[in-house]
């Protein structure tokens, strides 16, 4: 957990609210205690929030949730509703020793909303997205998490097949907008959720 409490420092000299979990019990308690009953709750396409099972607490809150892996949604019109909520939950892709949060998207729809949009934002880091430096995080992304998304959502793209990027041209390609987050833009109210576990690629 030293390196998590470090990075949390960090992350709080700079603005973010840091909530320190040693498991993603601890986890799902906090960021459930930061939802309101009945507001309305935008999730990013997300292994981790999934790996936490928020549904059913969300669903007890009375939670309008807008998540565009739900099953029968009109895609594009959930993520835009997901991009006005009262509150939007994800995690990142990496995030370095210094706090600089590294995203990549095919959409552009999480990476958008997590600095701009919902009103409160909710991140949640397992301790397998921590990377040396801005170096260290594209390669986890690039080589980890876009390689497994791949497989994961059936795509035909190069690095599904070897698990390697090779900056292709597919017309399935993820790799279409890559964003660092270093501060909270226009101070912004978003609670970074540390976990001493490992969650999602």
């Amino acid at each position: 957990m030293e390196k998590l409490s470090m990075l949390s420092n960090i992350l709080e000299k700079k603005g973010f609210r840091v909530s320190l979990c040693d498991t993603r019990d601890e986890a799902k308690i906090a960021l459930l205690s930061e939802i309101g009953d009945g507001e309305t709750v935008g999730i990013g396409g997300s292994v981790t929030i999934k790996e936490l099972d928020v549904l059913g607490a969300l669903a007890d809150k009375n939670c309008a949730v807008h998540w565009h892996w739900l099953p029968g949604v009109d895609m594009a019109e959930t993520r835009r509703l997901a991009a006005g909520a009262d509150v939007y939950l994800c995690s990142t892709n990496a995030v370095t020793e210094n706090g600089e949060f590294v995203n990549i998207d095919g959409t552009g729809n999480r990476v958008a909303a997590m600095f701009y949009g919902p009103g409160r934002g909710i991140i949640v880091v397992g301790k397998n997205k921590i990377a040396s430096d801005y170096d260290a995080a594209l390669r986890r992304v690039k080589e980890t998490a876009c390689p497994k998304n791949a497989v994961r959502l059936s795509l035909d793209t190069p690095c599904a097949k070897t698990g390697a990027c090779t900056d292709c041209a597919s017309s399935q390609r993820m790799c279409n907008v890559t964003t660092i987050i270093s501060h909270p833009p226009g101070k912004r109210d978003i609670l970074i959720v540390l976990v001493g576990e490992d969650l999602g690629y």
